[in-house]
């Protein structure tokens, strides 16, 4: 954990721009995750976030899911379940249309604080793609173009409890998976720990830190950079104590967003390049995604070889 990459993002534009970009482009190559302070979202946005996230939780979704527990039998578990997460969900999308207002149950303020928090995420999303158009030695904005298709960037995001399990060493919050998509940015509780990214071979803790916000990258910036950075397996530990509240906002390309591998990546490394990564729509990559989630990425990869897509 000492080790995890911790980014202070506050003199990005300064004497430090050199610095930083260099340990950011660190993580992309050996983490696929870091950790951002001093981003430019303000805390009492972040701290009411969580507060009406967590009171959701026990107002609207805590009874809900013991209910679901105790329907399939979950309280008394004896061996290892595999098919299912210990984790209580529900989803929100902001771009290219917003359903904010019609999620049953969100009081207005939360509507409005999350509102306020997807627009910040938004924009540091699309200052991060740039941070790696800029390590790369891409034109600037292409990674948000790579995305952008006919409506503009998919954004959306993925609430999450993780409620105390009573037998955690046979059930995960969340099955270790990579993510399907382009940027994922996290506010996870930093109370509760549980998420793991696998670093050569072992499970390594994403550390919980106040006011933070957890970087991660997707399968298809992995296919862009042609295997320059990767998206990394991770996982939700479940405890016997406390709820560990996660809200994970995923920066992905439209559905119609054909993505391969960039040019200028495949010319400038040309001599050391072993494979290229396949070309695709990305919502048939989803389609794949969707039966494959908690299997390893490259069968992925290499089925989409073989998908017409065009």
């Amino acid at each position: 954990m000492e080790n995890f990459p911790v980014i202070n993002l506050e003199n990005l534009n300064g004497e430090e721009r050199k610095a930083i970009l260099e340990k950011i482009e660190d993580a992309c190559q050996n983490w696929g995750f870091f950790e951002l302070v001093n981003h430019g979202i303000p805390h009492e946005l972040l701290d009411t976030v969580e507060r009406l996230t967590k009171e959701h939780y026990r107002k609207c979704m805590e009874q809900r899911f013991k209910e679901a527990v105790a329907s399939k039998g979950l309280e008394g578990i004896q061996a290892e379940v595999k098919d299912l997460d210990w984790e209580s969900t529900f989803f929100l999308r902001h771009l290219p249309d917003s359903n904010i207002s019609e999620i049953p149950d969100l009081s207005q303020e939360y509507r409005k604080a999350m509102k306020e928090f997807a627009e910040k995420l938004e924009k540091l999303a699309e200052e991060l793609l740039d941070l790696l158009c800029e390590n790369l030695r891409l034109e600037k904005g292409y990674l948000k173009k790579a995305f952008y298709g006919s409506k503009g960037p998919n954004f959306g995001t993925k609430v999450a409890n993780y409620p105390p399990c009573p037998k955690p060493e046979l059930v995960k919050g969340l099955r270790a998976h990579t993510d399907a998509g382009g940027i994922i940015l996290l506010l996870q509780d930093d109370k509760v720990s549980g998420l793991q990214l696998l670093k050569d071979g072992h499970w390594v803790d994403v550390p919980p830190m106040r006011h933070s916000i957890v970087v991660n990258l997707g399968d298809q910036l992995e296919v862009i950079t042609n295997g320059k950075y990767k998206s990394v397996e991770h996982r939700v530990i479940s405890r016997t104590d406390g709820t560990r509240m996660s809200v994970a906002s995923f920066y992905n390309p439209a559905s119609d967003a054909v993505i391969y591998p960039a040019p200028a990546l495949l010319e400038r490394d040309a001599e050391e390049i072993d494979k290229v990564y396949p070309k695709f729509v990305f919502e048939d990559y989803m389609r794949l995604y969707a039966t494959l989630k908690f299997q390893p990425k490259e069968p992925r990869f290499q089925a989409m070889k073989g998908v017409d897509s065009f």
